[in-house]
């Protein structure tokens, strides 16, 4: 009875301890070992655990077992096998083992240059901005009357190629950063990351390469 105890004890510690703070881990797991996209398996959460394998639910609904083998002799492992599994489904999937959890918004120069390419979005989203009759000339650029010529000569060889050039770069974005360190798609950090880089571009690039470094520094001091 004490042993039972003491073992239930345990799954409960390991089930919390993997929601809390694996998550990412379990949405690795239902990635590599029962084949679910990333956006399908993000609400991922683990619901029971044996000496041979792990439950894990999404969204409460269906569950999907991962296997442990062979099976762990004690629950004294649970830390090192699991730690394998998730190696395992990072080497396969392509991922860096460093997930990226939050979102950083730009700050000072990088600020500046976020407000400018917005303000930039606004005024040459349409050639008619730089006409009399709309809001923008009639309340600033009628003052201006050389420049409001030049905005509407330039408006199409500015505005669109910037669109697809950072639509390019948010591609890219996704593709080499967001899902390397296991951004689930279309989730509301996934949605923050890419708006900010169709924004503003490499910008974006800069702060997240800063928070992957100091995640990894993080984990680097932790072994020590």
């Amino acid at each position: 009875m004490e042993q039972s105890s003491q073992d239930e004890a345990a799954k409960a510690r390991i089930i919390k301890h993997m929601n809390a703070d694996h998550q990412d881990s379990l949405v690795r797991y239902l990635e590599h070992f029962c084949h679910l996209s990333s956006f399908s398996a993000r609400n991922a959460e683990l619901e029971r655990v044996t000496l041979d394998s792990l439950s894990i639910s999404v969204n409460k609904a269906q569950t999907y077992p991962v296997p442990i083998q062979p099976p762990m002799t004690s629950w004294s492992e649970a830390r090192s096998r699991f730690a394998a599994l998730d190696g395992e489904a990072v080497k396969s999937l392509g991922r860096s083992s460093t997930t990226v959890k939050e979102y950083r918004r730009p700050r000072g120069f990088l600020a500046i240059v976020f407000a400018l390419v917005v303000m930039t979005y606004t005024l040459f989203n349409r050639r008619a901005n730089f006409l009399p009759g709309s809001l923008v000339y009639d309340t600033v650029l009628q003052h201006a009357k050389p420049f409001a010529k030049i905005c509407f000569a330039i408006q199409p060889w500015l505005f669109y190629p910037m669109v697809l050039l950072h639509a390019v770069e948010t591609i890219n974005f996704d593709r080499t950063r967001l899902q390397k360190h296991s951004v689930s798609r279309f989730t509301s950090l996934w949605w923050k990351w890419v708006m900010s880089c169709f924004i503003e571009g490499v910008g974006s690039y800069m702060r997240f390469d800063t928070v992957v470094k100091e995640e990894e520094e993080k984990k680097a001091k932790a072994k020590h």
